[in-house]
């Protein structure tokens, strides 16, 4: 049970609000979580800002455990709070829906004992400060772009969270989650063709906007000429952000329980999981790491539910390196301490990044594009979904630009495609991989930025129809 977050001023400390919560519960045991964010976003079209904003939101989960005979029921409840009394309610809320809840299939012991030593620290905050030095290269990029005849559309937003997570158990943890995001695309006067670019950053300190527009100025560049192809499999080259797209779903399908109930590509036939197999190339690597350098992220597990990859009872988990694929072959899936003891695998819970490399891969998409005689290069996929979980088989749409590959040169732009792909099949199939380097999705990265992938060149890429979108 969720309601939105609130931008209303808050009359007491996260500490505040969490050892209120977990002494007000009735409940056997109890666990509180505060999410403290604050925002600052930039937007603009017509090569001109058109708003921007701050914004700060508090809000509580509280997760109740009603411990009897026959189990442990739990349940949750998330809301906004402006005061320590607002806290009451969800408490109220929690211990009912725990108490006419039936046992929980994942129950477990709390964690528990770990004081963190930044505990009593206040959250941490940003500001439109972030955008000091951006702001007046984005004005230089307005004025480039419309003195060569082209149209500006983008955001940049930066968040930072800072959780804090507390159990009668004794856990007292907090971490601060900086996470910025930026994306603009630019289209002619004449509105006849259009070209997105997008990143991730923790403090945009890294993000040029007269790097993106001139960026975008090339791409247009290269749509002058107009290309129409037919569906069909071609030689593709797919960016790191394309890759990124991919990959997530390939992490995010990997939860253990599915695979043990047999309902997901990582299900061995006959039963069991594919843990062990062979399912990439040799020299594939996928991993997470919470301690990533530029990919830092939480290093406990925060679960405000329980689901396939989550269990409110792993609350403070620590997590570790974990590789889910080395050198090609399948060595993890995501657990929960109930799924580990289900598939008598170790416990490692899903981290919120993902590094993706091929052993031996070298040199920038614009390398893998010379060295590909005639194909297609595909800057950002979008409307991704599932058609087959067994064959974790994809559909979706390209968009913002398709362009034709002739003799290592990229010639023209070209119409969209719908696809038909299944991101463990291209980890087979690939022919060429680029460096890893830190990447962004354009369909997964307002909620998953964190990423590190390669380019990647594919020599049947399967463009099942054409599309009619611009």
């Amino acid at each position: 049970m969720t309601t939105p977050a609130s931008t209303a001023p808050v009359n007491a400390t996260p500490q505040e609000l969490v050892e209120r919560a977990l002494s007000a519960s009735r409940s056997a045991d109890a666990i509180a979580v505060v999410h403290a964010t604050s925002s600052a976003n930039l937007r603009w079209a017509n090569n001109t800002l058109t708003t921007n904003g701050e914004m700060r939101a508090f809000e509580v989960t509280v997760v109740a455990f009603d411990r009897r005979s026959e189990g442990v029921a739990a349940a949750s409840v998330s809301g906004a709070v402006a005061s320590l009394d607002q806290v009451l309610a969800l408490v109220e809320q929690a211990d009912a829906a725990a108490a006419a809840s039936a046992p929980a299939e994942d129950a477990g012991e709390l964690v528990g004992g770990t004081v963190a030593a930044d505990w009593d620290e206040p959250p941490a905050t940003t500001s439109i400060g972030v955008y000091d030095a951006l702001a007046p290269a984005l004005g230089s990029a307005f004025d480039t772009a419309q003195g060569g005849g082209r149209i500006l559309y983008g955001f940049v937003d930066h968040e930072v969270a800072t959780t804090y997570l507390g159990s009668t158990t004794g856990l007292r943890l907090r971490h601060v989650q900086p996470t910025g995001h930026w994306a603009c695309t630019a289209k002619p006067t004449d509105l006849s063709q259009s070209a997105w670019v997008g990143g991730a950053t923790r403090d945009f300190a890294d993000v040029d906007p007269v790097a993106m527009e001139r960026d975008l100025t090339q791409r247009l560049a290269w749509g002058e000429r107009r290309i129409d192809l037919a569906a069909g499999r071609y030689d593709t080259v797919l960016p790191p952000t394309s890759v990124a797209d991919l990959a997530i779903y390939a992490y995010w399908s990997a939860a253990a329980r599915d695979a043990h109930d047999g309902q997901s590509v990582y299900s061995r036939r006959g039963g069991g999981t594919r843990v062990g197999e062979q399912i990439a190339s040799a020299g594939v690597q996928l991993r997470s790491d919470p301690t990533h350098p530029g990919l830092e992220a939480a290093p406990f597990v925060v679960a405000t539910s329980s689901g396939e990859t989550t269990s409110v009872f792993d609350n403070g988990l620590p997590l570790a390196p974990t590789d889910w694929i080395r050198d090609g072959r399948l060595t993890s899936l995501v657990q929960t301490r109930h799924s580990a003891a289900l598939t008598d695998l170790p416990v490692t819970p899903m981290v919120d990044n993902l590094v993706m490399s091929v052993d031996g891969g070298a040199g920038s998409t614009e390398d893998l594009v010379a060295a590909t005689d005639r194909g297609l290069l595909v800057t950002s996929l979008w409307y991704i979904r599932v058609v087959d979980p067994q064959s974790l088989l994809l559909t979706g749409l390209t968009r913002d630009g398709v362009y034709m590959v002739e003799g290592g040169e990229i010639t023209g732009v070209v119409n969209n495609f719908r696809f038909n792909e299944s991101p463990v099949e291209l980890l087979h199939r690939f022919s060429q991989a680029g460096e890893a380097v830190p990447s962004f999705s354009r369909e997964w990265g307002d909620y998953f930025s964190r990423t590190v992938t390669p380019a990647l060149r594919v020599p049947d890429f399967n463009m099942s129809s054409v599309s009619q979108a611009q």
